[in-house]
């Protein structure tokens, strides 16, 4: 866990860049109080070690499928799952797919325990974060700690995406849906620790997978939000995600950026959302 201790960050902006019902401004100051925040996303070895001591069975263990992105599926898991979300085909309802076998029954993560948990519900990571004594991070914690003592950068790291041409996050590099070159050496998650980190000492805070945070999502969030530990707690049936995930491409999705937002219901799972600790400092 890194202490983060700022008297204020500047959260949101004002730019054209993201989408308008994302609720990405105006931009503005904020004050949270000292907090701690974990340097990775929760890992495949750590949650194993939660589910081995609880016993806890995740919602798409408990629904029987998840999400699994179409490019990842074995061609046995192709020819048999279910259809698509409509609007994105990208996506296949795979039976069996859950946090341990997060490309199907044909899959699993014996070679990732290094790698960020996918298949994970917001209660999921409430759960876990119950039996660590730990909580998740507010969104404004959570861009705060992304920004790395940065005012106003597009990404953890400055402006520049890949500076000197070197990747800095794992996202789709090439056509998306179709062709992602893994040209930042990752096609699916990668590590927890890849990459540099941001000035913070954390890592990933961009791309690989999203990451729920405490708040209820409002695209209205930075207009009815106090300044001092801002938190959205009115419910709206959807609980926010920050980071993108490496299926981000700046050609439908650019949400890899530190002040783009996403949300998803909290019971809804899907093969790049993850999570990340924090807790009061």
């Amino acid at each position: 866990m890194v202490r983060i201790e700022q008297p204020s960050c500047l959260i949101g902006t004002d730019s054209r860049e993201g989408f308008a019902a994302d609720g990405e401004g105006p931009a503005r100051v904020v004050h949270c109080a000292p907090y701690l925040i974990a340097a990775t996303a929760v890992s495949n070895a750590q949650f194993e070690r939660f589910v081995s001591a609880t016993g806890h069975r995740t919602a798409a263990e408990r629904h029987g499928w998840s999400f699994v992105f179409r490019g990842l599926a074995s061609a046995a898991t192709l020819a048999s799952a279910s259809a698509a979300p409509a609007g994105m085909p990208w996506w296949l309802q795979v039976h069996g797919a859950c946090w341990h076998q997060p490309e199907g029954p044909d899959s699993d993560v014996d070679a990732r325990g290094d790698h960020p948990v996918v298949h994970i519900s917001w209660h999921d990571a409430q759960a876990y974060c119950a039996w660590a004594g730990v909580r998740l991070p507010t969104e404004a914690e959570w861009e705060c700690a992304a920004r790395g003592g940065l005012h106003g950068a597009r990404y953890p790291w400055g402006d520049d995406l890949t500076p000197d041409g070197e990747h800095r996050c794992n996202i789709w590099q090439g056509e998306f849906p179709v062709i992602d070159t893994g040209e930042d050496g990752h096609r699916g998650t990668a590590p927890v620790d890849a990459y540099r980190p941001n000035g913070y000492g954390l890592y990933n805070m961009a791309g690989n997978v999203w990451e729920w945070c405490a708040d209820w999502f409002s695209a209205n969030y930075h207009r009815v939000t106090r300044s001092e530990n801002p938190i959205y707690l009115v419910p709206t049936g959807s609980r926010a995600m920050r980071g993108g995930s490496y299926l981000c491409h700046a050609s439908y999705c650019n949400r890899y950026r530190v002040a783009a937002r996403n949300a998803n219901t909290p019971d809804s799972s899907m093969g790049n959302a993850g999570f990340r600790v924090a807790a009061n400092g």
